[in-house]
């Protein structure tokens, strides 16, 4: 195996100890739905769980640290795959326990664990994208772009997950089995894929990063979160009478779409107004080569 470069230790440590204490906190709550036997066997199995979750971070950990400083976040997107990926099975665990005991109506601990979501994973985001570290990025009004585009990456993760904690948070009707069930995969979906997506797109700008061309992420939010839960939510109003739907998260969803869809036309416009001067710069690149030889052979 190639050695890492040399490692970022403290960005290192930040990511790997917000990793496990919110893995942590959702083993707490594993541990105390169940009773008797079950809870020690639950114990053990979260316990080796963890520890073999640790092993894999270790080595994840590093490499995220190494490219922390670079253009590059191919690291960072597998540490947050992971990382989705076990700490999303755990809160499925969790909500079912929670359905199988509907007369736990311990509303505290249902909202913490809402709490915890939302504080855990945009933070986690917002540490893998680590702007501050980016040294290639000199010029503050850019940095500041890309500040502000990544911020709704940040309110798209919240909206997300408010939708996917109306299924443990206490409800006067329940929704159907089969909308839970393909309202919690398609939240799980979202968490894993779009936030990679936004990674991506700065791995692939590079170091002469431009973030006014980063609109793959916006029009697939646009698409994927701003429609589809704002249809949710007027759905579960409309139809569950549900009044625990947040009208400050639907007005939200209504102004991204417009923001976006104006976005995006603009950078449409400037797309279509883009080819001549690029069609010069293009022609003063070719006819440069064709001066050097003859500079070479006189």
């Amino acid at each position: 195996m190639v050695p890492p470069p040399p490692t970022n230790k403290p960005h290192a440590c930040l990511s790997t100890i917000l990793i496990m204490s919110s893995m942590a906190l959702m083993d707490a709550y594993l541990v105390e739905q169940n009773h008797g036997p079950r809870k020690i066997g639950i114990c053990i199995m979260v316990t080796v769980g963890d520890l073999c979750f640790l092993i894999v971070l270790r080595y994840v950990a590093v490499w995220v640290g190494a490219e922390v400083r670079t253009a590059k976040r191919g690291y960072a997107m597998i540490l947050w795959f992971l990382y989705i990926f076990v700490l999303e099975i755990k809160v499925y665990f969790i909500y079912q326990n929670y359905k199988a005991d509907r007369k736990s109506l311990d509303a505290l601990a249902r909202k913490a664990l809402t709490l915890v979501l939302s504080v855990c994973i945009p933070v986690l985001f917002v540490v893998l994208v680590a702007i501050d570290h980016m040294e290639y990025v000199r010029a503050f009004k850019k940095r500041e772009e890309i500040r502000n585009r990544l911020f709704w990456v940040v309110v798209d993760l919240l909206d997300v997950l408010d939708i996917q904690a109306n299924l443990w948070e206490p409800q006067k009707k329940g929704l159907p089995l089969w909308a839970e069930g393909l309202m919690f995969f398609y939240c799980y979906i979202l968490l894993l894929v779009l936030p990679c997506v936004s990674l991506s797109e700065i791995s692939m700008q590079g170091i002469n990063i431009v973030p006014h061309k980063m609109m793959l992420y916006p029009i697939l939010s646009l698409a994927t979160i701003n429609v589809v839960t704002l249809f949710i939510r007027g759905s579960n109003m409309l139809l569950y009478k549900d009044n625990r739907v947040s009208g400050i998260l639907m007005g939200k969803n209504v102004l991204a779409i417009i923001l976006k869809t104006c976005s995006f036309v603009q950078y449409r416009r400037q797309l279509q107004s883009a080819p001549p001067a690029f069609g010069l710069e293009l022609q003063k690149n070719v006819q440069a080569p064709k001066g050097r030889p003859a500079q070479v052979t006189s």
